[in-house]
């Protein structure tokens, strides 16, 4: 008797929504930062207003959309998405902020993208609620001023250096979004393979849990790609043998290293001499965007120990050196 199909998702449904947190006891690790803000919503209930608004900073896929959506859902009221790049006009924000309900929710991902007009009609918005637009040219010019409801923008960045001085000082909390804990990152997989009808041995979540960059969307990515394998196999079971399998299929080692990864320390290493080398010329030697580099590889290159970033550039450590098999010389690194 064949083994059963593993479970499915319902189709309307993506499988990166379906995996996000619907309530705070889904969400997982970032201890901290969740009690600072129950504190600040609960104490905006008692005063019967919206919560000041909130500024999220950290890696990729470390969950600060998914913190985004649990504010709104404890506020039992809408969330309105939209980015940096999104709004290229005033009146791109405007249309959004005059469509607002009392007490709704604005997420503002990769807000250090925002026009810097369209940030300068922010301000004023995010302290007394007021749109100023500016209709017509010349003399005939003049300001119309438009009320909106109080609402709490919610604002989302991997490159809180980028953000204008001005536009961060509105914030009325700033929350920086680490790297998680192994066994944080486990109990993220456990739920997500509950959710994805498939059964891992706990050898196997420990594998992947290795391999996640220490980071929940690496860890459920590569939790969807072992279940492909599993599913190609005939079961809805992954055992230790098939995350291996899985594992070399994709290139990715032990410490969750990939290609791009070894491809920038490699150039460092050997075009470079160990460092120190700048982002424009690393850029160039390992065929990768320097925003890519600064965004994806490096924050967990550092956290690894494998970089170093110095005044004069980037370095190669004697742990990179080690974990790629190549011989260290201990008078190279020197500046």
């Amino acid at each position: 008797m064949s083994t059963p199909p593993p479970k499915t998702i319902q189709e309307d449904v993506t499988l990166d929504s379906a995996l996000r947190p619907r309530k705070w006891e889904e969400y997982i690790g970032q201890e901290r930062i969740k009690k600072n803000l129950k504190v600040i919503i609960d104490a905006a209930k008692q005063r019967k207003e919206p919560p000041e608004h909130l500024l999220f900073y950290g890696g990729s896929g470390l969950g600060k959309s998914s913190l985004a959506y649990l504010v709104a859902k404890e506020l039992k009221t809408n969330i309105k998405i939209t980015s940096g790049p999104a709004i290229e006009r005033a009146g791109d924000l405007a249309a959004i902020l005059t469509n607002l309900s009392e007490n709704d929710v604005i997420f503002l991902d990769e807000c250090h993208r925002l026009n810097r007009v369209c940030e300068e009609y922010l301000y004023p918005a995010m302290e007394d609620f007021k749109l100023n637009l500016v209709i017509g040219k010349g003399p005939m010019a003049r300001t119309m001023e438009l009320k909106l409801p109080r609402f709490t923008l919610i604002g989302a960045t991997t490159r809180i250096a980028l953000l204008s001085s001005p536009l961060r000082s509105r914030f009325g909390a700033s929350f920086q979004i680490n790297f998680y804990e192994k066994e944080d990152i486990k109990k993220i997989l456990q739920r997500s393979a509950n959710l994805l009808g498939v059964n891992p041995e706990p050898e196997a979540v420990n594998l992947i849990a290795e391999r996640s960059r220490y980071t929940p969307r690496v860890a459920n990515r590569l939790l969807k790609r072992v279940r492909d394998f599993a599913q190609v196999e005939g079961g809805n079971i992954i055992t230790m043998a098939l995350a291996k399998k899985a594992f070399e299929f994709l290139e990715i080692d032990e410490k969750g290293l990939e290609e791009g990864d070894k491809r920038i320390l490699e150039a460092i290493i050997e075009k470079f001499s160990g460092g120190p080398v700048g982002l424009q010329a690393l850029a160039a030697a390992a065929s990768q965007e320097q925003d890519t580099i600064l965004d994806i590889y490096e924050p967990y290159l550092m956290q690894l120990g494998f970089i170093e970033r110095t005044p004069r550039g980037r370095l190669a450590t004697k742990l990179a050196y080690l974990h790629l098999g190549i011989k260290y010389k201990a008078s190279q690194n020197l500046l």
